[in-house]
């Protein structure tokens, strides 16, 4: 890892997509790739990110529920999250930006997306 680069959690339940995702981000980005929400809060009481990239539909504590632990953790509310899911309705995306997100990226993941993506997010950080 390289310690001049940005931490990314990448979260999903989906390896396949854990895979993609980091193959596209990696050569810019520290990337942790976590299997479901409940990790990701284990893992935030060790590393802070500077974003996470989360998955809605994922087994014992989907991304919404994620998203509002983490919006209501005083430690943990300022980080920016965008969710990469295959939910493409406007509910979802009207849903997943109330609840605190800053982005909704529709997955299958595209590689020069999804980096593109996050790239405009830290340019404007």
């Amino acid at each position: 890892m390289d310690a001049n680069h940005k931490i990314v959690f990448l979260v999903d339940d989906d390896m396949t997509n854990l895979t993609v995702g980091k193959r596209a981000l990696t050569s810019f980005y520290n990337v942790y790739t976590i299997g479901s929400g409940k990790a990701l809060l284990v893992l935030l009481e060790k590393i802070m990110p500077e974003l996470i990239l989360l998955d809605i539909d994922m087994p014992e504590m989907d991304g919404y529920e994620t998203i509002k632990q983490l919006k209501s953790n005083e430690k943990t509310a300022r980080i920016p999250v965008i969710f990469l899911t295959s939910h493409n309705e406007k509910s979802a995306v009207v849903e997943g930006i109330s609840l605190g997100a800053i982005d909704y990226i529709v997955k299958p993941i595209v590689p020069i997306k999804l980096l593109r993506r996050v790239n405009a997010f830290f340019d404007k950080a």
